[in-house]
């Protein structure tokens, strides 16, 4: 685009930061243009415009302009489409919308358009509004955004050999080879993330069934371990970092127990 010519879009509000007095940079997660980042003049002073229509994890419908994708884009007008009151209500369900959120943003480059992300994050917003979240809801979120963003771990056979998965069997994890290796290959030392068949399967379970169909999957104590420990040590080594919304979700969850 060489001039400002307006553009309409759908998109989940990932963060807003406050600039100088009045205005705020929002970035979104469209449908049409992935990441977008925008300026909303007056924001802050707004009375009409822009009222309550910022709040991280809110569906909005966005009225934008700017001259190229190298800049920010100029927010002229938003409005709310769903802002999500029953997570908003539970403490759980928003720190876990928090959680979503923060991946999404983390995964996605600025401008990179992939509908595919925005639906998942669609379907697992109204998944959680109405049902009672589990580990399951996480980990299976972090499978079907990793391997939308291209980093999906190899869980189904053993990266050295190629051995399927067997039940009974036992394997390691290895997040800088992004995935597993079977007992035979594995040489693993004390440190090293071992991992159970039983564990591996219901990942690649989790990551293609019906988003529907969740809500009945309930993960063992050992079954839930093993997999936050695989899945949160990868998506740090991916990232080269934590991410901040888990740990204050853990944190949280700490102090109310």
């Amino acid at each position: 685009m060489s001039s400002r010519e307006s553009q309409k879009t759908t998109g989940f509000v990932l963060r807003c930061l406050n600039y100088g007095e009045s205005d705020l940079i929002i970035t979104f997660y469209s449908n049409d243009f992935g990441k977008l980042t925008g300026i909303a003049k007056g924001a802050k002073r707004s009375k009409k415009r822009f009222v309550n229509v910022f709040e991280p994890f809110s569906l909005t419908n966005i009225i934008f302009s700017r001259k190229n994708r190298d800049v920010l884009a100029f927010i002229e007008s938003c409005e709310i489409i769903e802002h999500y009151n029953d997570i908003r209500q539970d403490l759980e369900k928003t720190l876990i919308a928090s959680y979503f959120i923060d991946l999404t943003d983390h995964f996605s480059p600025e401008g990179k358009r992939n509908e595919k992300v925005f639906q998942l994050l669609q379907d697992f917003l109204y998944m959680i509004d109405r049902e009672k979240t589990s580990d399951a809801t996480m980990r299976f979120f972090e499978m079907r955004l990793l391997k939308l963003a291209g980093f999906e771990p190899a869980l189904d056979h053993c990266i050295r050999c190629k051995t399927p998965v067997a039940n009974g069997s036992s394997y390691y994890f290895y997040p800088r080879d992004g995935g597993i290796k079977c007992a035979a290959c594995a040489q693993p030392e004390r440190y090293d993330q071992s991992i159970s068949a039983g564990t591996v399967r219901t990942l690649l379970l989790g990551k293609d069934m019906d988003i529907d169909k969740i809500k009945l999957i309930a993960l063992s104590d050992s079954l839930a371990m093993e997999s936050r420990n695989i899945l949160i040590g990868f998506i740090s080594h991916v990232l080269g970092r934590e991410v901040k919304s888990l740990k204050v979700m853990e944190q949280v969850r700490k102090l109310c127990t």
